[in-house]
């Protein structure tokens, strides 16, 4: 295995693997019983050399890897049709016990698919609907083609995989919960795409200034030059997490107008001081914005107690706020209530970072 940092796991990568003609088996827990590292849902990719993704990590990762390679060694030496199913899907039952080294006490479900030119079918189908905010249902058989649909389930929607006696699996999958819609190249927006390419979420990056944007973005963050950055707003799909931090007062402050006026939004936050904040609520009050839109504007942002002001600090703060508010979103669906933004400021009411 490489010793680059570990990509989370992304459909599109599959794909892209299989075109390459790369071995790769697709790894999911599909159930667990007790205690155990990881959901039900999550998924890695395991190649000859790489992973993708992970499962939780120490042995339980470590076996899932060993039987998926298993899978694409018996491939390779042309031991498929003698293996079949086996040898392009399976289940296997891992107790996280004694055997393994762990203290966990559960039991995990594995399912492993050996990935190939026919799943190429379901997989765009899946980066399709997911860029639409569509999810997807799979009915995965334990041998013979999966077959897919897209759905018109509401967004936000929590993963779901149900394991079936005969060893087939159903699975809902959903597009990341956080769409972040990032207005500013500077060095807090450099310092931000950095870790969010590291986290399961899209990122669109927006500035007037195309020069600004950096080669080599992260595999889940598209960069755009607009000098019509109003509109990007307007078209953000429902639940996104906005953040203002452009090169210009004026621009923050036409954004900041734009996004109050949708009631959509997961989180919206502008970077500023408290100072920042009133002159921009005086003025948006001015231009017609209803003062009660101004308890969903999180200014100043970032989490509480982290006071350094340095762009790796800055983002480090308002990416952890983020999942904050991406969790109590996931905590409230699973629970059954609505999930809004309802901020205003400082969580703890302490002083951020992000004070410009």
């Amino acid at each position: 295995m490489q010793d680059a940092p570990l990509k989370p796991f992304r459909f599109a990568d599959a794909a892209a693997l299989v075109r390459a003609g790369v071995p790769v088996a697709m790894v999911t827990i599909v159930e667990v019983k007790g205690s155990a590292p990881r959901e039900p849902g999550i998924r890695m990719l395991v190649t000859g050399d790489d992973l993708i993704g992970t499962i939780g990590g120490g042995h339980l990762e470590w076996r899932g890897m060993a039987i998926a390679r298993e899978m694409l060694d018996a491939a390779a030496q042309g031991e498929a049709a003698s293996l079949a199913p086996d040898a392009t899907r399976r289940v296997v039952r891992i107790p996280l016990g004694p055997a393994l080294g762990q203290c966990c006490g559960g039991v995990v479900q594995l399912a492993f698919e050996r990935l190939g030119p026919a799943d190429l079918e379901w997989l765009d189908a899946v980066e399709a609907a997911f860029a639409a905010r569509r999810t997807v249902t799979r009915a995965v058989p334990a041998a013979g083609p999966v077959r897919h649909a897209i759905d018109r389930t509401p967004l936000p929607t929590l993963p779901a995989v149900t394991l079936h006696e005969d060893g087939s699996w159903t699975d809902l999958l959903a597009p990341d919960e956080m769409h972040v819609v990032l207005f500013g190249a500077g060095h807090v927006g450099h310092a931000l795409v950095k870790v969010l390419g590291t986290l399961p979420c899209t990122v669109h990056w927006v500035d007037e200034r195309d020069t600004l944007f950096p080669a080599g973005l992260p595999g889940n963050v598209v960069a755009e030059a607009t000098d019509t950055a109003e509109a990007v707003v307007d078209e953000a799909p429902p639940g996104s997490y906005f953040l203002v931090m452009t090169h210009s007062h004026a621009l923050d402050q036409a954004l900041c107008e734009r996004i109050l006026r949708r009631t959509d939004f997961a989180y919206f936050g502008l970077i500023g001081s408290k100072t920042k904040r009133a002159r921009f609520e005086h003025r948006m009050v001015e231009h017609g914005i209803d003062p009660a839109a101004f308890v969903r504007m999180t200014c100043p942002i970032g989490v509480a107690g982290i006071t350094d002001k340095a762009p790796a600090m800055i983002a480090v703060a308002i990416v952890a706020q983020l999942l904050q508010v991406r969790d109590q979103r996931l905590a409230a669906l699973r629970a059954g209530a609505p999930a809004t933004q309802r901020d205003g400021g400082q969580p703890g009411g302490s002083e951020s970072p992000a004070h410009r």
